[in-house]
């Protein structure tokens, strides 16, 4: 087993070193849950409801909401607030055994001995077993101040738990009065008679658990048990994989958006070219394209001899010769140099 805290039992000027050892484990079939279709393991993810992205620890605040307003606190502001000495267990009343409420009682935990002697531990544990008394205890538990008992188990001292009585619910109901005659006072007793005898744990059985336990064997040992690693999608191919891949909503939307920019830009561009070729056939428009002589004629193409016309401009920044007086200037410009 492996101690989950360890510090000292402090009474008067009595020191009393411990481990702490949870004393209750759970017996019941742990289940995760699966697609009915391909039998994949469902995932929960911790995902902002802002943004939509999936959160990382290290990014996770606490906040308390109060109905209108939320406030966040920081791990810094927590870690700043006074707490108790998380490595002692300080007792502060002792108790006849009856007055504690069992309803108050919570998680119980075994207290171990640490040190070559264990007088102190013994001495401690004899006397409330003598005195017939149980230890109020306060002390500190993963950050949290709580409210306990040191009481005898066996040979062991336990600690556990208490509620704090702020924790416990205030009814505004109770039975109704009701007259009970001697009569059906024996007759219960006796009914309780025939029921009674020592109580022992060891007699009584999970009936549920153990056909639940049963129900998974046979399905094992007909052959309906899945491999486990195939739960994972480990051996999914490539093309499966990004078919089945889960996105967040935020990366969703930013491909949705780039998706949609690339088609209006492709759109846009193709019906700039369709109206570039309807309206840019005279010289001087400055589309260049290529010419099966080679020749650069005076409307800027291309030619193979390698000489240029005085017209020829960049693409995309002449105009069309109807309409645009440096057009009509290169083309005269052109016809000087040819003569």
């Amino acid at each position: 087993m492996r101690a989950i805290w360890s510090g000292e039992i402090t009474f008067g000027l009595v020191n009393v070193p411990v481990k702490l050892y949870g004393a209750t484990r759970s017996h019941d079939l742990s289940f995760h849950q699966v697609h009915d279709d391909d039998h994949g393991r469902i995932r929960y993810e911790r995902r902002c409801e802002v943004c939509g992205r999936e959160i990382d620890y290290e990014h996770i605040e606490k906040a308390y909401d109060d109905g209108d307003k939320t406030v966040v606190l920081t791990d810094e502001e927590l870690e700043a607030l006074p707490v108790e000495d998380d490595d002692e267990i300080d007792v502060v009343q002792f108790v006849p055994d009856e007055q504690i409420d069992p309803v108050l009682l919570g998680t119980s935990y075994f207290l171990e001995p640490v040190g070559r002697s264990a007088k102190a531990y013994v001495l401690l544990r004899r006397t409330l077993e003598d005195t017939e008394r149980t230890a109020i205890v306060t002390f500190t538990l993963r950050t949290k101040t709580r409210l306990g008992i040191l009481r005898v188990h066996g040979d062991l001292l336990a600690l556990q738990t208490l509620r704090w009585p702020k924790d416990l619910r205030e009814v505004d109901f109770a039975p109704a009065r009701s007259k009970i005659s001697a009569k059906e006072r024996d007759m219960s007793a006796a009914l309780v008679e025939q029921f009674s005898g020592d109580f022992e744990p060891e007699q009584f059985t999970d009936e549920y658990q153990a056909q639940l336990r049963e129900l998974v064997d046979a399905k094992l040992e007909e052959g309906e048990g899945v491999d486990t690693d195939e739960t994972f999608g480990q051996e999914r191919s490539q093309a499966s994989e990004q078919d089945g891949k889960v996105i967040s909503l935020m990366d969703a939307l930013e491909r949705s958006v780039t998706t949609r920019r690339g088609a209006a830009e492709s759109s846009a561009k193709t019906s700039g070219s369709r109206q570039e070729s309807g309206s840019g056939t005279t010289s001087g428009s400055g589309t260049r394209k290529k010419s099966g002589s080679g020749q650069k004629s005076g409307s800027g193409q291309k030619s193979g001899s390698g000489q240029k016309s005085g017209s020829s401009k960049k693409s995309g920044t002449s105009s069309t010769s109807g309409s645009s007086k440096k057009s009509s200037t290169s083309s005269k410009k052109s016809g000087k140099k040819s003569a």
